[in-house]
């Protein structure tokens, strides 16, 4: 059995699409699947079991991309193609079974995971899930020191007005790994890609060097997810660092602001999300609201909130281990 999916550009889309993977991978063991998707994604889905290919779709200019794509996969006879990304591709090829998603018309009132889980007729929706190599694992037990909790934090963003304020992220590190606090002399990893360098920085600055890891722009991406893995809890911005924690089953803090979290809050039972006290409708309807701006959006969401979210999602999380 041969399946094609084709899955998104942007890195936490395509880990949410992974709830469909799992579904196709426990579906068909057997089957033989080539992915393509953007290629900032695309590493995350080479230890996928099944997965014989990964074609990275670099946008092109006069939808040259999809072209390219259609010319690697032409001469193929589909038993399934999945298309997520809403184009004509899968009804020019030879195939049994097409699936594709069309753009959804619920806006942000559903969660991407429940959309996705309905498109494919599951009776319940399906959780994401990445799959970590042996390679990426042994490279985070080298990046992570043996026997001392690590908390994550994902301070960067894809656009600006969505990412919490570097102090706030720093007076979280600093109660949480207190000596009063829930992780006490914990390691602190900063995640962020290395384009985003100087908006993490403030908080690597913020931080004591000999409790701080480095990661921004330091590691592949499957590392990173390995890496995030072994996290006892990553907090962080909306972003897709944040959904490949959950993906990974790390505890999940996720901060909201001008993005919306009944749409993209991190899935699962261990995961929470925070939102400013200054609503995402009141935000994004905002007369001068524009997400290419400068100005940060997150000033509602206090370190306060933002502390007993993960405090509270802790205690849940060793109730439910005890129960």
């Amino acid at each position: 059995m041969k399946i094609l999916f084709v899955t998104s550009t942007r890195i936490g889309d395509a880990v949410l699409s992974t709830c469909l993977l799992k579904h196709l991978v426990d579906s068909y063991p057997q089957a033989s699947i080539t992915v393509a998707c953007g290629p900032l994604p695309a590493s995350l889905f080479e230890a996928v079991p099944g997965v014989a290919r990964v074609i990275p779709l670099r946008k092109q200019p006069f939808a040259g991309h999809w072209m390219l794509l259609w010319s690697k996969v032409m001469g193929t006879s589909w038993d399934i193609v999945v298309d997520l990304r809403a184009s004509a591709l899968a009804w020019t090829l030879r195939a049994r079974q097409r699936k594709t998603l069309k753009t959804s018309d619920k806006g942000d009132s559903v969660h991407r995971v429940e959309e996705l889980s309905r498109f494919f007729d599951l009776p319940s929706p399906a959780d994401p899930k990445l799959w970590l190599s042996e390679t990426a694992e042994r490279r985070a037990a080298s990046i992570f020191p043996e026997n001392t909790p690590v908390i994550g934090l994902g301070v960067t963003a894809n656009w600006l007005p969505k990412i919490w304020p570097a102090q706030n992220f720093v007076d979280l590190a600093e109660r949480l790994t207190s000596s009063a606090g829930k992780f006490a002399s914990a390691q602190i990893a900063v995640f962020g890609a290395k384009e985003e360098r100087a908006l993490a920085q403030p908080v690597l600055d913020g931080l004591p060097t000999n409790h701080c890891i480095d990661l921004v722009g330091q590691s592949e991406l499957p590392t990173i997810a390995a890496c995030l893995a072994r996290c006892a809890i990553f907090i962080g911005n909306d972003s897709g660092l944040m959904h490949m924690a959950a993906a990974v089953k790390t505890p999940t803090v996720g901060l909201f602001g001008p993005s919306p979290a009944l749409r993209y809050a991190p899935w699962g039972a261990h995961c929470v999300a925070v939102e400013s006290s200054e609503s995402y409708t009141y935000l994004v309807n905002a007369p001068n609201f524009d997400h290419r701006a400068t100005e940060n959006l997150m000033a509602g969401l206090s370190v306060d909130a933002v502390e007993q979210a993960a405090l509270g999602l802790c205690a849940r999380i060793a109730e439910t281990s005890n129960g």
